[in-house]
């Protein structure tokens, strides 16, 4: 009994560095639309402005959590990037951002994204470039890590095994992709977009066997995004 415990115990311990960067994440979005909730309303006295300049304490919370776990991330080895095929993460991310723009469908409960636009916080002015270059950055640097860890470093091997430790990276079977690529479309205000992502990123998990890939592409998605948005001005996709 001591053993399993003891088992238990590590797993837990693994799954914390994985999980608590996406709960802080989440959290913080949680307030945000909490705060939005109660504006609609007009239970509180808050404008849009308000509410998106609470960014940067969710970048800020999110990389630090990163940050502090960083030596615990063994699954993210930087040497991929030339074993296993740079070209190929970065063709990835291109393909899931040319079919995002393309599919604008929210399913109906949720209705159409209001998305970020910096234009509330005044035409030209130094807070809007600022949380703009901070959602820019966080949007690349910090959300692809903390998502590819979470979706398909732990969930994905976790769905599979208990101690996901034991699990290699990029195995596969029916049940995990199927829940973890619903379950990243869901997380996302475009549902069907989200399902295509998430399948597109766990092809190329199956495929390399590299969670630094994953990000690679995430990451690669998320920059070609953020500036298809700062170009066409269509901030529901941000």
């Amino acid at each position: 009994m001591s053993k399993a415990v003891a088992l238990s115990s590590a797993a837990r311990g693994a799954a914390t560095p994985r999980v608590v960067p996406f709960a802080l994440f989440l959290s913080c979005v949680g307030i945000e639309e909490a705060l939005r909730f109660l504006k609609d309303r007009e239970w509180i006295a808050l404008g849009e402005q308000d509410i998106l300049l609470l960014y940067p304490a969710r970048a800020l919370l999110t990389g630090a959590a990163l940050f502090l776990f960083r030596q615990r991330y063994a699954e993210i080895s930087f040497r991929d990037g030339a074993e296993r095929g740079l070209l190929l993460g970065i063709l990835a991310g291109l393909l899931v951002f040319i079919l995002w723009i393309q599919m604008e469908w929210t399913m109906a409960y949720a209705g159409k994204p209001a998305g970020y636009n910096p234009g509330l916080l005044g035409e030209g002015s130094l807070s809007g470039g600022l949380i703009t270059g901070i959602r820019f950055a966080g949007a690349v640097l910090i959300v692809p890590v903390m998502e590819e860890l979470f979706w398909r470093s732990f969930l994905l091997r976790r769905l599979i095994r208990a101690d996901f430790r034991e699990v290699p990276v990029g195995q596969f079977t029916w049940p995990s992709f199927l829940a973890t690529t619903l379950l990243f479309g869901m997380e996302h205000h475009f549902f069907f977009a989200g399902i295509m992502a998430g399948t597109v990123y766990a092809l190329l998990l199956y495929r390399t066997k590299s969670i630094f890939l994953c990000i690679i592409a995430h990451a690669v998605t998320n920059a070609a995004l953020g500036l298809y948005v700062l170009h066409t001005g269509k901030w529901q996709f941000w």
